[in-house]
């Protein structure tokens, strides 16, 4: 099973630290968590995430410890019937946050892939020149998941 995500993260230089991950599965179902463990402080002194991130949260229900985050995105990546393939827009940095759910990349727990398929590589190989335009919602990570589903859909399936 496919499925397509987004993180939202504060990056340091020498830390990533994940805000929210936003995904979603081909067959329709959605996650969507906010990291409650986040460094706000640090987080707070961020113009742009303030700004452009920040402002988009919820208050809700959606913040959770990131332990709670981890359990759960497994539980959401192995309820397919086929092992998870994982896909995203400029995929490092989003595989970076969430294999460190689990810690280092070693830890991730099989049958979670140690590498996440990458749409932007789509757009070289396939030489895509226009992509469909996200409607609204960028820079939320759900909203943005949704987006590199669409993508995705374009590019491998132009016609249809």
């Amino acid at each position: 099973m496919k499925y397509f995500y987004d993180t939202e993260f504060h990056d340091n230089g020498r830390t990533v630290d994940l805000i929210s991950i936003g995904i979603v599965a081909e067959d329709g179902r959605e996650y969507y968590a906010v990291n409650k463990d986040m460094d706000m402080w640090t987080i707070s002194r961020n113009v742009w995430l303030m700004k452009n991130i920040f402002t988009q949260l919820p208050n809700s229900t959606t913040w959770k410890p990131r332990h709670q985050i981890r359990d759960e995105v497994y539980a959401f990546l192995t309820a397919g019937a086929t092992k998870p393939e994982l896909w995203a827009w400029f995929a490092a940095y989003d595989h970076l946050c969430l294999s460190q759910l689990w810690g280092r990349m070693i830890d991730v727990p099989a049958p979670i892939p140690q590498f996440t398929n990458d749409v932007r590589a789509l757009v070289n190989w396939t030489g895509t020149t226009r992509l469909p335009a996200q409607p609204a919602g960028q820079h939320n990570a759900l909203q943005d998941a949704h987006h590199v589903k669409r993508m995705h859909d374009h590019i491998t399936n132009p016609h249809g």
